[in-house]
């Protein structure tokens, strides 16, 4: 059997801008009084796969702090993902299958990182697999609330990211997916990212289109 592939060291890359984004076959309008948000996997072990003080997860991180106060401001659910550190085998799936043991249970790796750290009102889900859905009272939360509409920025676009959006299609709530928010291994990924979403689950925003709608 192949070794467990590791996350990768990610090099420097451009975000796309918002001339780049693919064409969404949904026609949705993102609404703040139906909206969540959701910060997806911003823990230090998968953020530090990145190039530091670099493109993309600089811009990628100012972007989604500009997103969370324009939301709280407005009254609107974020929620955020989180996986815990040094999980038994059972719980973690196959996914150890993939990516081996995964993260420690120790705050350098496991905290969602300093400048986007849940506030007060925030929710923190604990998550089981790519979907932030699975395992989860995400869609209890989010219904309870009115919301059917689910705001998706974080890393990884191809994995977590997209999946989470695929998911959210399926349950009937409508996924928009903010290409300038969300990070991946190469510029190449997400873009790949970008346009499965776009052709088959959701609309692709930048965040100046989300901010425009939340501000």
């Amino acid at each position: 059997m192949n070794a467990p592939r590791r996350l990768p060291s990610i090099p420097a890359y451009d975000l796309p801008q918002e001339g780049d984004l693919p064409p969404s076959r949904a026609g949705w309008t993102l609404e703040a009084d139906r909206a969540a948000l959701l910060v997806h996997d911003m823990q230090a072990y998968f953020v530090d796969a990145f190039t530091p003080d670099a493109s993309p997860i600089s811009s990628v991180i100012d972007s989604i702090a500009q997103i969370s106060w324009a939301a709280r401001a407005r009254g609107i659910p974020v929620f955020h993902t989180a996986q815990h550190g040094d999980q038994e085998r059972r719980d973690r799936g196959l996914q150890a299958d993939l990516w081996g043991p995964g993260m420690r249970h120790v705050p350098a790796q496991q905290a969602i990182i300093g400048p986007l750290s849940p506030e007060s009102g925030d929710f923190v889900l604990t998550k089981h697999r790519y979907s932030a859905f699975q395992r989860s009272n995400l869609e209890t939360l989010m219904r309870a609330r009115g919301r059917d509409q689910i705001v998706i920025c974080g890393v990884y676009a191809h994995i977590g990211c997209m999946l989470t959006a695929a998911e959210a299609f399926q349950r009937d709530i409508q996924p928009f997916f903010v290409a300038d928010a969300v990070g991946d291994f190469s510029r190449d990924w997400h873009d790949a990212a970008l346009a499965q979403v776009a052709d088959c689950s959701g609309v692709v925003l930048s965040t100046r289109q989300v901010l425009e709608v939340l501000q």
